[in-house]
């Protein structure tokens, strides 16, 4: 289906190629995963494809063939020898691409339905309630909960999980021949991964739809590829069937990939963890409602949650389930509903803070002990100031110190995260996403907190950076005493990183527990399908579909201690086993 020979890419004035000599090939039906760490020439590869590579970038020798040749179908065809318009009946057709950051490639300033909707309209397939009527079907088959609202809304309007699954179904609407999936499941909870990973291989069977997959997740690769080709600054390193690379890796650094992957490890139960004693954040019975139009969302539903003093608090659960409206509350970015209660307890045995009424000087002084860590560590950034002038800012707005102690603050502040501070002048665009994420890590540790919250710091990294940032969050706790309140949907890394883990879906808690009693005894169904869809690099271990289906399906398809009472209210929070709560009727 594709066959890609000497493939050469330059940037105008670059010493040497980005791209260097690159070649593979997929079959119709086969599955080709692209490894590497960022900047190694994977996403260049497959825009060289679809002719859409960045200004400044050009190719400079190779071919790309596309078609089935001598096999029955069509004539191969060299798509870097096609004009623009025999790309343009080419691209959204037969080869499809899902971008990896959909708020980039989404529109917006048209719904999500329009924009799928378009693919079907330019190509010819049918008319336009046709259209709408294949989106609506493919908006649900990549789980979609509400496709019609989905349809209708902007992609601003959507999470950033709803997003990717919108450009999902805008690149599988039209059942293309090839699918270019450049990391389709970065911003994806595992259940909904393992459901999409499924939903392209179904697709596959069904119209023997080739995919080549970009990806830094090995537990996806291993899940989902035939063969794997592993590139290392611009240069292929390592190819060949999924199951000898990564069982047997020969290559140096494909081993060290191997090495930095993920993994829930084997755990048993611990000794009795007991309950949270010092307490330095609190939620009780915290609420959120939107109103958009005539809908009401309940983001939020009764949470009861504490966040102990040094602990490491994990935060999992599927895109929707309310993590980041939580960490908006804690941060006091938004206001929850009437009737709950926020707490803060500045230093032990102290009275806390209700930071719901707090105000003036207290407020204040709030904002300085809790700082947050966002998840896109290329939107968090502003790129019209240097890196020394976003991370002194806190400073400046907090009047912390002068300019001259703020520099040496700042150098100091670089350093300790492993940054140069000769780099401080520079601007966020000349940084990788990994430096990147550490800027925001030296900002928000600029004014001395107490309690950090990280949302989603690593989900957009490859192993290797994801590595070094864990170890660098790990080592800044040890030595500062930090909280922290760490919202992921990476398995693996909470089982790295937490001292205890909250299980959160449609706006609840449904299980809470130390990761070494959840990992090895979870009792909620939809614990299990959060394990269950954890990918391991090992394709001795697939994904267990049937328990994700049935703990990510519906509620009333739970066992009989775990379903919603008639009238729709949830079975209460009770504690199973000392330190254990689950959402269960008692």
């Amino acid at each position: 289906m594709l066959k890609v020979e000497g493939l050469t890419i330059r940037f105008r004035n670059a010493p040497r190629p980005v791209v260097d000599g690159v070649g593979f090939s997929v079959g119709a039906g086969q599955s080709v995963a692209l490894v590497g760490e960022s900047g190694s020439g994977k996403t260049l590869t497959c825009r060289s494809i679809l002719g859409i590579l960045p200004r400044g970038a050009s190719v400079t020798g190779g071919s790309i063939l596309f078609g089935q040749g001598g096999k029955g179908g069509d004539e191969a065809v060299d798509l870097l020898r096609l004009s623009q318009a025999g790309l343009r009946e080419i691209r959204g057709s037969r080869i499809s691409m899902i971008f990896q950051e959909p708020m980039s490639a989404l529109s917006p300033l048209h719904t999500i339905g329009d924009q799928t909707m378009e693919v079907l309209r330019l190509h010819g397939a049918c008319n336009r309630a046709g259209a709408r009527e294949r989106c609506l079907a493919m908006f649900e088959r990549v789980g979609f909960p509400d496709p019609v609202r989905a349809f209708r809304s902007y992609p601003f309007q959507l999470s950033g999980g709803l997003r990717q699954r919108a450009m999902i179904a805008m690149a599988m609407v039209a059942r293309p021949q090839l699918l270019i999936a450049d990391e389709p499941t970065t911003a994806l909870d595992v259940t909904l991964q393992a459901q999409v990973l499924a939903l392209i291989k179904e697709l596959q069977g069904e119209t023997g739809m080739a995919v080549l997959l970009v990806t830094h997740d090995l537990g996806v690769v291993a899940n989902m590829a035939d063969a794997v080709v592993v590139m290392r600054a611009g240069r292929v390193m390592e190819s060949g069937c999924c199951a000898d690379v990564l069982g047997r890796p020969l290559h140096g650094y494909t081993r060290k990939l191997m090495a930095a992957a993920p993994s829930i490890p084997e755990m048993t139960c611990g000794q009795d963890p007991g309950a949270v004693r010092d307490a330095i954040l609190e939620f009780h019975g915290v609420a959120k409602t939107y109103e958009r139009g005539n809908v009401r969302i309940r983001a939020l539903d009764g949470v009861d949650l504490s966040v102990g003093r040094g602990e490491t608090l994990a935060i999992v659960g599927e895109s929707g389930s309310g993590k980041t409206t939580l960490a908006r509350l804690a941060m006091l970015a938004e206001r929850p509903d009437p009737g709950g209660r926020l707490l803060f307890r500045p230093a032990a045995g102290e009275p806390p803070l209700d930071l719901l009424s707090a105000a003036g000087p207290e407020l204040t002084a709030y904002r300085r002990r809790a700082q947050m860590v966002f998840q896109d560590p290329y939107a968090s950034l502003s790129p019209r100031m240097s890196v020394g002038e976003i991370i002194a800012e806190p400073l400046a707005i907090h009047g912390v110190c002068g300019r001259g102690e703020g520099r040496e603050r700042v150098r100091a502040l670089m350093a300790q995260v492993g940054l140069d501070p000769a780099w401080a002048n520079r601007y966020p665009h000349a940084f990788s996403g990994g430096q990147r994420q550490r800027i925001g890590i030296a900002r928000a540790l600029a004014l001395d907190p107490q309690l950090l919250i990280c949302d989603e710091p690593t989900s957009a990294l490859d192993v290797s950076v994801q590595a070094q940032v864990l170890d660098l969050l790990e080592s800044i706790k040890q030595r500062l005493g930090l909280s922290l309140m760490f919202i992921s949907h990476d398995l693996a890394v909470v089982a790295r990183l937490a001292d205890r883990v909250a299980v959160m879906r449609a706006g609840r808690v449904m299980e809470e527990a130390p990761p070494a009693i959840l990992f090895s005894a979870p009792l909620h169904p939809y614990t299990r399908a959060l394990i269950a869809a954890s990918p391991e690099p090992d394709v001795n271990r697939p994904i267990d579909v049937a328990t994700v289906a049935l703990g990510a399906g519906k509620p009333d398809l739970w066992p009989e201690p775990f379903r919603p009472a008639a009238d729709g209210a949830p079975p209460p929070l009770v504690e199973a086993a000392p330190g254990h709560f689950v959402r269960r009727a008692a």
